[in-house]
């Protein structure tokens, strides 16, 4: 078991934004996490990745709590903005290689290539598409153990859905555990071989995708639609 969470719980004043999880994650797999906004996803995925603390309950990489020493082997890209305005394609690797013992500038270049982003471009002015490949290539050139992309899609044109899909699927090794959170499901249903359904902080199920098509006849999104259906409208 490489990420565990028991009776996690996580409180901001009076609202509960996770509630009681209970999710065991293993290596080797893609994981869907699925639900509408607000329904836990992203505090989760800050608690896995020891960026903050659960009011209760606890967090293991690979059995032990989550903490700096575990932050080195796990990968987080979050869904808001973290790079200087000032800086360039070129720059955000150098800072990344500077931070993290595990980041490739090699690798990041083959990334970026791969999403056609040049290292002469400057971020304050890139599109909400190419921000989401250089957040993607950032992520992804680190050598974790973990990769978490909490809306890797959100704001991304079809074509450039196309060449993300394509870099997240080659690092999905026996090795690496990848987790995606998301409430775009049919990007989700190319990638993913597990899904995690939350719904107001808690978890509904955690269920092996080919077993769900196979043994009850349900697609990813048949069962989305089932469980949040109501709550969407």
């Amino acid at each position: 078991m490489i990420l565990e969470s028991k009776e996690v719980t996580k409180l901001f004043g009076s609202k509960r934004a996770v509630d009681g999880i209970s999710l065991q994650l293993e290596k080797g797999h893609v994981y869907a996490l699925l639900g509408p906004n607000g329904s836990g996803k992203t505090t989760w995925m800050k608690m896995a990745a020891g960026l903050i603390k659960p009011t209760s309950g606890t967090v293991a990489f690979e059995g032990a709590p989550v903490s700096i020493e575990s932050r080195k082997h796990v990968a987080y890209m979050s869904t808001e903005p973290y790079f200087y305005a000032w800086m360039t394609v070129k720059d955000v690797g150098k800072y990344y290689q500077d931070f993290f013992e595990d980041f490739s500038y090699e690798r990041y270049q083959k990334l970026l290539q791969k999403t056609e982003l040049t290292e002469d471009l400057k971020t304050r002015a890139l599109s909400s598409g190419m921000m989401a490949k250089l957040k993607i290539a950032v992520t992804l050139a680190r050598d974790a153990r973990v990769y978490m992309l909490d809306e890797p899609f959100n704001g991304i044109d079809l074509l450039a859905r196309d060449d993300i899909r394509a870099c997240i699927l080659e690092y999905a090794t026996e090795e690496k555990l990848l987790l995606l959170s998301s409430h775009l499901v049919e990007e989700m249903e190319a990638i993913a071989d597990r899904a995690v359904f939350i719904k107001e902080g808690r978890l509904v199920e955690n269920v092996d995708l080919d077993d769900m098509r196979s043994q009850r006849g349900e697609s990813m999104a048949d069962r989305y639609r089932e469980i949040y259906g109501h709550t969407e409208g």
